[in-house]
Formats: structure tokens, C-alpha cells, sequence
């Protein structure tokens, strides 16, 4: 990532350029790079979901509400980055409130994907996932919510790491679901994320629910060249993803060695996801929705307006149940393994048309296939990294994912980086 500053600002200022009018990844560009100076990150051209406040800059939140809003504090997050000599040259066109898995946005304009404009970026960090994969910035943040780092990765083909829930602080950072919600990088590989979430990681004193557990020298450890122990479900993954990513996503477990172990119980997971998410999405923006809910798009409203009807105690029982599952995910599915395979999609990345406003019947549960096996993660509060693994017949990355115990992000980015030393869709980019 060693790059001068000049060069580097230049070179993707270029690139913008070219891109912008046809992908809607920039919300933003600066005349002025944010950040900068001597540290690991010297130089490096990054940009960012236009949700993590900059005093005294614009942060629109992908809303309409928020159209001109002007933050006075600066996030933990690129505070740290400016403190790396980390350069922010624009902010990142998102899903409307971080709440929604595609990429779509009434207020903003559709983000669209590099490989092919007609189809999905993924959500709701999707002007993250196009950037990076265009080649605009060298690596972007976003939040993962239900699948909002993972989804653009494999969808867009870069890499991008959940983090573990409270690794990162959320100080000066859009709130959508505060016991849910987790940041986290997106860049063309794992060595770069590890680059990045070196630079962010560890407490804050803003954000009382980030972790003191020590952060490790994630850029060192990555390069570990110890064998990983690592687990996948064929027969699930056969049985209900989509044959073009079923083999792919097999392909590359055999790449990593992997063996057989009981999957979670994805679906059960995943709707006590949803009711911690829409309980607390809903709490979140009650004063808006009382007195703005005509600037809210139709999909976001609709989701708020079903977040108020879960019942007190179908929410709480969600949250206690948090630890059971996560014990036995931990004993039973990595019960002989450090991580656990399996796709970050069970479908091929659908087009726009297919997921938006005209999609039909079939909609909803199209959509439901996108965020199948990403929800259940972030109820669980594990970390999990998504890598390019192959690309479909219709010439759209196909994405691997790769989940661990808590703060076992180093574990994660290791086995990510073995992988991409033994392949390269991590190095193929967007024609044009």
C-alpha cells in the first residue's frame, strides 16, 4: 500500500472520472484530501460510506432527512485513519440509512456494479463495494448491519471483513441497530484489510461497548503461514445455493483444505436477527417517523412501520438467546475447526430490476436468498471475511465466506490471504 500521496490521489481521481457517471459511487469528492501525513497508511487514497461524521463536512446518511446535514464531531474511526496518514477523498453513496441489502436509493440514485451496471452492488455500504472494486479508492469503510460489508464484497468481488461487535468503535458513526451494528473495511484483499483494521481497532472511551480485548498485529499475523483448520457443509450448501455458486464456493474449500461439520441453523438465526434489527431500527428513528415519514423512501418506511409491530417480549427473548447460539456455534459447528465456509449468497448477484421498486412476486424472496447467510453472523456478533471466489455465467462475482469465533479476525485474514496467494480473482477487475 506504499504509495506517495500525490500519485496516489491523482491516479484515482482519474479513474473517477471515467467511472462515476456510469456506477454512482461518489456522493462526494473532495478538492482537498482529508487526512494525510507520516504513518503506516501514508498516502493512500481511501473513501468512505457517507455515515461516518467529519466535523464541520456534510453527512447525508443516504436520506433525504438527512440532505445537508453538517456533523461537529469526527468518527473514532477516521480519526484513527487520519492519525495512520490515511487520505479521505470523497464520501460513498449508501442505501438510504444504511437499511437495505442492494444498493438501491431513492433519494441518491441507484449505486450500480462495475462488472455490469444492471445489476445490485449489494447494501447497504454499496458505493464501498463499487469504488473498491473500479479501482477508485484503494479501500473504503463500511457497516455491516445484516450483511452491509459482506454483501457489496461479493457482489462487487473485493474483500470485506465484519468485524467482531465491538471491536471497532461506533463513535461518530450513523446509528441503525446499536446491538447489531459493526464497522469494518472493504479492499482488493485481505492483506489490505488488515492494513486497515490495524489502523482502526481497539477501545474507545466514545463508544462504551467497544471491546478492551488487545488488539493484534493484524498485518503480521496475516502472513502466518501455519495451517488453518477450516469447516464447510457441502451437502447444505449443494441442497440450497444456486449450482453456479455451490461450485465455485466448493472449489474453493477444496483450495483451503477444508472438512465436514454440522451448519448452524441459518434460518433460525436470521429471524432473531431480524426482530433485534427491526426493534431497534425502529426505535432509532421513532421521532422521524412520527413527524417525517413522507421523506422516508417506500422500502425503508415499510421496514421502519414493521419494526413497531414486534412484540416487547419476542425482542427480548431474542436477545437472551443470543448466548446460547453462540456457544453453540463455537462448540458444535467449529467443535474441531478455526473457521467455519460457507457462501456469502445462496443466489447469483440478481439485477436491479429483479430487487427493486418492479420486481414482482418474486421479490421478497430474492431478497431473502441475498441476506440468508449473512443476518445470522451479526446476531451471533462474530467476525467474518467475504472474498471473490469466481465469477458466474453472467460475468458477476461470485463470493466466499469465511466465519470465526470472536476477535478471531487475525485467524480470519490469515486463511483470506492464503487463498488469494493460491488464486487470483482477488486481482481481476471490472472491463472498461
Amino acid at each position: 500500500m506504499s504509495v506517495s500521496a500525490d500519485f496516489s490521489v491523482e491516479a484515482c481521481r482519474e479513474r473517477i472520472a471515467r467511472w462515476q457517471p456510469r456506477i454512482n459511487a461518489f456522493n462526494r469528492i473532495e478538492n482537498r484530501p482529508q487526512g494525510g501525513g507520516a504513518g503506516p497508511l501514508a498516502g493512500i487514497a481511501l473513501a468512505h460510506k457517507d455515515m461516518f461524521y467529519r466535523a464541520g463536512q456534510v453527512s447525508n446518511c443516504g436520506s433525504k432527512i438527512r440532505r445537508g446535514w453538517v456533523a461537529s464531531e469526527t468518527s473514532t474511526a477516521l480519526e484513527r485513519l487520519d492519525a495512520a496518514g490515511a487520505l479521505q477523498i470523497g464520501t460513498l453513496n449508501m442505501s438510504e440509512f444504511a437499511y437495505g441489502p442492494t444498493g438501491h436509493n431513492d433519494h441518491w440514485g441507484d449505486c450500480c456494479n462495475p462488472w455490469n451496471t444492471d445489476y445490485i452492488t449489494g447494501g447497504s455500504s454499496s458505493g464501498s463495494g463499487a469504488a473498491v472494486a473500479a479501482r477508485l479508492v484503494f479501500g473504503a469503510l463500511g457497516s455491516d448491519t445484516g450483511g452491509s460489508v459482506r454483501l457489496p464484497a461479493a457482489a462487487c468481488g473485493v474483500t470485506g471483513l465484519k468485524t467482531t461487535w465491538g471491536r471497532v468503535s461506533r463513535a461518530g458513526a450513523m446509528p441503525l441497530s446499536h446491538s447489531l451494528d459493526t464497522v469494518g473495511p472493504l479492499a482488493g484483499s485481505a492483506e489490505d484489510c488488515a492494513r486497515i483494521l490495524q489502523a482502526i481497532a481497539g477501545f474507545d472511551p466514545k463508544d462504551p461497548v467497544s471491546s478492551r480485548e488487545p488488539v493484534e498485529d493484524y498485518v503480521l499475523k496475516t502472513k502466518d503461514p501455519a495451517r488453518l483448520k477450516i469447516a464447510t457443509s457441502t451437502d447444505w450448501i449443494t441442497r440450497h445455493a444456486e449450482p453456479e455458486v455451490a461450485s465455485a464456493v466448493l472449489a474453493a474449500a477444496k483450495v483451503l483444505g477444508a472438512t465436514e461439520t454440522e451448519p448452524p441453523d441459518f434460518d433460525e438465526i436470521s429471524a432473531h436477527c431480524i426482530t433485534v434489527m427491526q426493534s431497534e431500527a425502529s426505535a432509532q428513528h421513532t421521532p422521524w417517523m412520527r413527524e417525517r415519514p413522507g421523506d422516508y423512501s417506500a422500502a425503508v418506511r415499510a421496514r421502519l412501520e414493521a419494526g413497531f409491530a414486534v412484540p416487547a417480549v419476542a425482542y427480548l427473548e431474542a436477545l437472551r438467546l443470543r448466548g446460547a447460539w453462540l456457544e453453540r456455534f463455537c462448540s458444535r459447528t467449529l467443535s474441531d475447526a478455526d473457521l467455519y465456509l460457507l457462501p456469502a449468497m445462496t443466489c447469483r448477484v440478481p439485477t436491479r430490476e429483479q430487487t427493486g421498486p418492479r420486481g414482482g412476486a418474486g421479490m421478497p424472496k430474492l431478497l431473502s436468498e441475498v441476506t440468508r447467510l449473512t443476518r445470522w453472523v451479526n446476531y451471533l456478533g462474530v467476525p467474518a471475511l467475504v472474498l471473490p471466489c469466481g465469477f458466474d455465467s453472467n460475468g458477476l462475482p461470485i463470493g466466499l465466506q469465511l466465519v470465526a469465533r470472536p476477535f478471531a479476525e487475525a485467524t480470519l485474514l490469515r486463511a483470506g490471504h492464503a487463498f488469494q496467494r493460491a488464486t487470483d480473482w482477488h486481482r481481476r477487475v471490472p472491463p472498461g
